[in-house]
């Protein structure tokens, strides 16, 4: 690679070479004539040499497509509720990594100063080299049973959260993605083996506004599909922006999607706040939040959630059995107040199973620190 005076350039440029010496051959592509095709996400953007992809951080040097590898831009334990999971081990904490880069730009990412660095120069944020072997040592002096590539978006650094989770799955972790759902068949098929839970944001369901982000609203729902066929557990967030994805038509449509697909995807609809560049739309209100919620009820999902509102929505924070109607986790906020699923995953008033994932390894179980869940940010961990 050639030599390059890094005062004369930009600070987007100066990240790029910094992240380019974090790098290793990827996985996901193939050649065609002299460019590379990606088939890390939905773009699958034929790259020539010497060119980036649309998240900027794949690239092809000299007819190789190099990938970003060995380094976090932010390793935290935090609860799994945050994901948010609510059928993944309730209560638990879960070691959570990211890198930098995305390949969709929303107007309000919250985590934009890790997704946006490459796109926005006031996005700033720092690296530290990195091993998976460090990363799930951290994992086990916090008592973390989950390892979680978020933060960014995962699937453009799946070749690292690979390596990640294949140093985690035998240590006893379960291994899951947050991901913004832009998927390939490929994508899921090279991370399948490591995989238990997978996290789609469904950011609305009216393409031209999905075009609006970066994406396109069949890929995402097609991802849904992908992802419940392959019998990963799936859960399913929509951040409620008003006026941007509250119409409760589309709201019907979205949830209904969703019930086609299965009933038991657990659907969380979460309060939006003005943030980054989308900063007129007012803030999502607890009316807003409930009738979303009711809409997804009606929809015929079993399990709605209304989220980032702790203590202000009633029993939408709640699992309750579909069944019998028993209350069976009760949460506020982040933090589990009561939870009765029984180790098998059944409900102890009427035995019917609860889809999802309630029960680890004994050894996990057992290394874990309990009542780890609570109301607190995220913890930082040292590697």
């Amino acid at each position: 690679m050639a030599t390059i005076n890094l005062p004369e350039i930009g600070p987007r440029e100066r990240l790029a070479v910094t992240l380019d010496r974090h790098t290793a051959a990827g996985r996901l592509w193939h050649r065609e004539a002299d460019k590379v095709r990606c088939v890390a996400c939905g773009h699958r953007c034929l790259i020539a040499p010497g060119r980036r992809g649309i998240c900027k951080v794949r690239f092809n040097e000299a007819g190789e497509l190099r990938v970003p590898f060995g380094y976090v831009a932010g390793a935290a334990c935090d609860p799994v509720e945050k994901k948010p999971f609510f059928h993944v081990l309730p209560g638990s904490a879960a070691l959570t990594f990211g890198m930098l880069g995305c390949d969709f730009h929303c107007a309000y990412c919250q985590n934009w100063i890790t997704s946006q660095a490459l796109r926005d120069e006031a996005a700033s944020t720092r690296l530290q080299a990195a091993t998976p072997k460090q990363l799930v040592g951290a994992a086990r002096r916090e008592g973390a049973r989950l390892m979680v590539s978020s933060y960014n978006e995962p699937l453009i650094t799946a070749e690292w959260a690979a390596a990640v989770f294949a140093e985690a799955k035998p240590a006893g972790r379960l291994c899951a993605f947050v991901s913004n759902g832009n998927a390939t068949p490929e994508a899921l098929d090279f991370l399948q083996p490591w995989l238990s839970a997978y996290k789609v944001d469904l950011k609305g369901f009216n393409d031209r506004r999905y075009r609006t982000l970066g994406g396109t609203l069949n890929h995402v729902t097609e991802t849904i599909r992908m992802v419940h066929a392959r019998g990963l557990w799936l859960e399913v967030v929509t951040l409620l922006v008003p006026g941007f994805n509250d119409d409760p038509a589309e709201l019907r449509e979205l949830t209904r999607f969703l019930a086609s697909v299965s009933p038991d995807i657990p659907w969380h609809v979460t309060a939006f706040h003005p943030d980054y560049r989308m900063t007129d739309p007012p803030a999502t209100t607890v009316q807003d939040l409930l009738r979303a919620a009711e809409v997804g009820a009606e929809a015929g999902l079993r399990f709605v959630y209304a989220g980032n509102l702790p203590g202000q929505v009633g029993d939408w924070e709640n699992t309750r059995c579909p069944g019998c109607g028993e209350t069976l986790v009760r949460r506020r906020g982040f933090r589990i107040v009561e939870n009765r699923v029984r180790a098998d995953g059944a409900c102890p008033r009427c035995a019917r199973h609860l889809p999802g994932i309630w029960a680890a390894n004994d050894r996990v179980i057992a290394e874990a620190v309990p009542n780890q869940t609570s109301s607190r940010g995220p913890k930082p961990v040292s590697l």
